[in-house]
């Protein structure tokens, strides 16, 4: 299986089960909706930043199917001017390179340093797909099981609304 193994270890041990899906590598989630058309599940757009003064750095995952404007992001975490994290600073804290980040990158953040924001629209999903810290491969689970593993991580998060779907 493509992937971290310590990551399907983590999994396992915390009785996390999950559906795996390989395919040809997806660095951007244009490139990957051709893979995952045939999988059941919300799919994740997974964005690293950074603030101004690059001390604190952020997961963003949203839903996929919906724009993520950072001004307006900047305006909902009223955290400050917000910038793509590099991919020196992915790897240090996240231990993944550009095109593959991941909830799952957690598992390298020894010092829960990464703080998370999710959009509260997943909070919908049954199931949601993440890439097992590889983009050739893609991991459904559920919804509850996201949190669980977000609570075994010890980074801090939250649910927030990163977006109005339409009709709201």
């Amino acid at each position: 299986m493509n992937g971290d193994p310590r990551l399907y270890a983590i999994l396992d041990d915390l009785g996390i089960e999950y559906e795996y899906h390989e395919h040809p590598p997806g660095p951007t989630v244009e490139e990957a909706l051709k893979y995952w058309k045939d999988i059941d599940s919300a799919h994740c757009k997974n964005i690293f930043f950074r603030n101004h003064k690059g001390n604190r750095h952020y997961l963003v995952i949203s839903d996929h199917r919906y724009p993520l404007d950072i001004h307006d992001l900047e305006k909902r975490l009223k955290q400050g001017k917000l910038s793509f994290a590099s991919p020196k600073r992915l790897l240090k804290y996240l231990g993944l390179t550009p095109g593959s980040v991941s909830l799952f990158g957690l598992i390298n953040d020894i010092e829960k340093h990464v703080y998370l924001y999710i959009d509260e629209n997943l909070l919908n999903a049954d199931r949601i797909s993440f890439h097992p810290n590889i983009n050739t491969a893609s991991l459904v689970i559920k919804k509850d099981d996201m949190i669980r593993f977000l609570e075994w991580s010890g980074n801090g998060y939250e649910f927030i609304r990163l977006y109005d779907p339409p009709g709201h």
